[in-house]
Parts: structure tokens; sequence; C-alpha cells
């Protein structure tokens, strides 16, 4: 008998619905853009109040490309960005918008509160960042209190999907633990860490901690009627979308490193150890239970469409017309390129930055005689080399480099942009069959927690295929080292520079508005 499971999958760029079968085969998926808003520079929302309509147009869709009927979906779970904010009021309604993992509003509390990290340090065993729940909850109480005054519980991205369709209020563990939340020494929540937020009432408007591959709910009737799903439809936990991936790609310890090249630049290992403190790595609780160590930062993928955007206009217009995706003519730029084609750097700090928090995107190098192409190959570069610098800060802690990375994310679409990553890296790269990997990693979960396999090894042994591998090419290797030494090279040197310019940005936009 064939087990089919459901996972909504909902991203930074893109909210899908994925069904996959208990061998891991991917039937059925449909998506559409998440909704972001961006009230102001810096602010990164999503609409909640129609979101679940919207995820049940794309769960019909993809029953429909399954050709099944609600039925058949044996189990549902839920996977979600990390960090950012989802909150309900005291009687569990939404009130306000929620907040995603690429918001930076906070910015300078999170930079104000990393200096003093070391206070908590060996509780949370967390950096800082803008984009953590405790963060943005500070930035609330200081700027929108009336907003913070009506918070009647604190949920993560999933957690909050996995609400909609249940009408139960509980926070998945893993998530927790990397949106600064969670004591890890405990697994518990910690007075402590709210007290150091400055947002010390929060503690008391956190859910019940459940792990993601525990029962969490079923499917009720008013989510049935809004999805096309079956009342009373098992719902499990769910995990991070970087957990899920790296399950679905088979990283299940330190042999493997798994990376992922999409709205963010996630590059993550369990391990049985955690980072210290001045590795400026992030720890989380793995759902096998060993820890997550994760180097991350908003400068993958994300960065490429938006220089796309901002660069090649007429390139996409035209392209359109021709019924083909500007992907498409990329991809035939990249082949006819190699690593020697463009004398540019790229710094990918369009979203943020994983060297000064300060940092804004650059090009260096830009000439009279510099082509657009160039410039495009560029940030293909760039964003490879911000990788690299998350890898070789992974490898400090190791002590040793991986057999293979296990690369996930909209990268992978581009056979020559991963061959690209090898070389930068010079590593070798694989890819595995599923190409929705959160959906795999649902499907996982899933299977897990129904008991259909007794652990998360057996249902990789199962449902996890490696079909491709790209190797390091040597003279490719040689050239990107020299490109990187001096990407690092100049990074260091600005580092601590790029505040006069955020200052000057500061007193001309206030000049603009008056």
């Amino acid at each position: 008998m064939m087990h089919y499971f459901l996972t909504i999958d909902n991203g930074g760029t893109n909210t899908k619905a994925v069904i996959c079968t208990d061998n891991g085969q991917q039937v059925g998926m449909a998506s559409f853009p998440t909704k972001r808003i961006e009230p102001q520079p810096g602010f990164q929302e999503i609409k909640l109040s129609n979101l679940l309509s919207d995820i049940g147009q794309v769960i019909q869709q993809a029953l429909k490309k399954a050709n099944l009927k609600a039925d058949l979906i044996e189990a549902i779970t839920v996977v979600g960005h990390g960090k950012g904010l989802y909150t309900l009021d005291q009687t569990g309604k939404i009130f306000m918008n929620g907040i995603l993992s690429t918001d930076n509003r906070a910015q300078n509390i999170a930079t104000t509160l990393q200096s003093q990290v070391s206070r908590i340090y060996s509780i949370s065993h967390q950096q800082i960042m803008a984009s953590q729940a405790p963060v943005i909850l500070r930035w609330l109480k200081e700027n929108q209190y009336e907003q913070y005054d009506r918070i009647g519980y604190i949920l993560s991205n999933k957690d909050f999907i996995r609400y909609l369709l249940t009408d139960e209020i509980k926070q998945e563990i893993g998530d927790a633990s990397g949106n600064n939340l969670i004591n890890l020494d405990t697994g518990k929540y910690d007075q402590n860490l709210y007290d150091f937020f400055g947002v010390p009432e929060i503690y008391n408007k956190l859910p019940p901690l459940i792990k993601a591959t525990d029962l969490a709910g079923h499917v009720t009737s008013k989510a049935a009627q809004v999805t096309g799903l079956k009342s009373g439809t098992p719902v499990y936990a769910g995990m991070f979308d970087i957990d899920a991936c790296a399950i679905a790609t088979g990283v299940l310890n330190e042999q493997k490193f798994s990376m992922i090249a999409g709205t963010w630049n996630m590059n993550i290992f369990p391990s049985l150890q955690r980072a210290p403190q001045s590795a400026g790595l992030m720890n989380s609780i793995f759902p096998t239970d060993l820890n997550l160590i994760e180097a991350s930062s908003p400068t993958s993928a994300g960065n490429l469409e938006l220089m796309i955007k901002m660069l090649l206009a007429e390139e996409v217009h035209n392209a359109n017309l021709h019924q083909k995706s500007i992907y498409d003519y990329l991809e035939m730029m990249l082949d006819s390129t190699d690593a020697a084609y463009t004398q540019l750097l790229f710094f990918p700090f369009l979203y943020g930055s994983n060297s000064d928090p300060a940092a804004e995107g650059a090009f260096i190098g830009l000439r009279s005689s510099t082509t657009k192409s160039e410039m495009i190959r560029s940030v293909y570069e760039g964003i490879c080399f911000a990788h690299r610098d998350h890898i070789e800060q992974l490898l400090k802690v190791l002590g040793h480099r991986p057999e293979v990375i296990r690369m996930s994310g909209g990268a992978c679409n581009s056979k020559h942009w991963v061959q690209m990553f090898a070389d930068v890296l010079n590593l070798p790269i694989e890819l595995t069959a599923a190409s929705e990997l959160g959906g795999l990693g649902g499907a996982i979960t899933c299977a897990v927690g129904e008991g259909l396999y007794p652990d998360f090894s057996s249902a990789v042994a199962q449902m996890t295929q490696v079909i491709e591998r790209y190797e390091p090419i040597a003279d490719q290797v040689e050239i990107y080292e020299k490109k990187y030494q001096i990407y690092d090279s100049l990074l260091r040197t600005l580092e601590g520079k790029w505040e006069k310019l955020k200052n000057l940005q500061k007193e001309l936009n206030k000049q603009n508005d008056h």
C-alpha cells in the first residue's frame, strides 16, 4: 500500500504544497510567490489574514496534479522559514502581519545586544540577529507598544500555519531553539533570556514545546472547508526549513554538510559538539537530538533575483515575449564563460551581510568597458564567495573537511552555478532526486511520526536518492582561489568602515524627507 504525505513549505520566496510518497517520490506540487510586503526599507512582512485560503488553493492544485483525492493524504506537516515573528492575540486571533526572516528593522538593537551576548551565550548558544523573535519583540516594545501589548502568543512561521490547520497553539523545539527562544542545555524556555532581551513579559506568552515528529493536532472542519483537506487528518509538528533540507539530502552527521542557496545563505552540519561563542556561529536543536551548527546570512540567491531586476529589465521583457525565462539566457552565458571571464567582484549584501552588520551591496572593479554580462556573472561568483566564507567558519569548528556537500535551494536549478560552487569551495557537491527538498523533509517527518520508519536514518535510506555529483575543476579552482582571497581581503579592510556610509544615508534621508 502506498502512503501519501502532504507538506506545506512556506519559504521567504515561495509557498508550496508538496505531496510525496513513502519511498520519497514527489507526485504533486503547486506554489505561489510568498506575498512579501515592504512597508518601508528594511521591513519585510507578510499579511496573514488570507494565508490559509492561499495555501488551500495550492493544496488543491497539488492534489489535482497528483490525481489524488484528499482522503488519500495520510498525514500532513509544515516546513517554514526560521526566525522572524508570528503572533496571535490573547484570544488566538490574528491582529498584525507576520515578520519575515529577511526583516532588518531591529538591526541597531541586535548590534547592541550582540556586544553583550556573553551574558547569555552559556544559555542560548546563539549569536544575536536582527531577525530573531526576541530582538523584533524588543523593537515592537520600543516603537509599536500598542501592537506589542496585544500579543498573547509567540510562534514561528510553520507553527503559525499549523495553527491555522489545527487550532492547536504549539511550538516545535528546533525552530524555537534557532530563534533565540530556548535554553539549549535544558531544552526549555528560560526567563533569563527574556530578561536579557528586555521583554520579560514574553515568557508567559510562549506555547508548549513539541518535537518535529510529534502529533500536533488534526485538520479542523473549518480548515478542511478552506483547503479541501479531509477533516481529522493528522498534522505533525514539522520543522525549520534548513532542518528539512538537511534531512531530505541525507545530512545526518558530521561527514556531510548541507548548503542551501536560496533566499538565505545557509550552511549547516549536525554534531555532538556545539560551536563556541568565538566562532560567531549559531547552534540549535536538530530533529535527531544532535546539535545543528549553522553559519548563515541573507547573502545568497535572493541577491541575484534583485540584480536581474535592476540590470536586466529589458532582457527579462524580451525573454517573456519569446516565452522564455531570463534564467535560460543566463545559463547560456554561464556555459560560454568561465572563472576568467569577469574581473569584477560583487558583495552580495543587498539584504544584509555576513561581514560587517552595516555592510551593503557593492561592485568593485567597474570600468568603462564592463558589460552587464560581466556584472551578472560576478553576482553569481560573489554569492559563492559569501557561502565559502561561511563554510570556512564551519570547518574551523569541525576541524576537518567533510566528505561532500549536499546542496539545495534555487541555485540548484543552474547546473553551471552548482559547478561554480564546487570550484569555489574546492569540494564535491551532490544533488538529490527530489526537486522540493522541504517537501521531502516534511514527508520523512510524517513517515517517522506515523511509525512507518523507526527513525530518520531508516527513512532517509528509503526516501533519499543522490542523482548528480559535481567535482571541482582544477584550473577553475585556481582562479577562484585568487579571486576569493582578494574578496576576503577587501571585506576585512572595510570592516568597521561601513557605518560612516550608513550614517550619511540616514542624514540624507532626513533631508529628503523635509
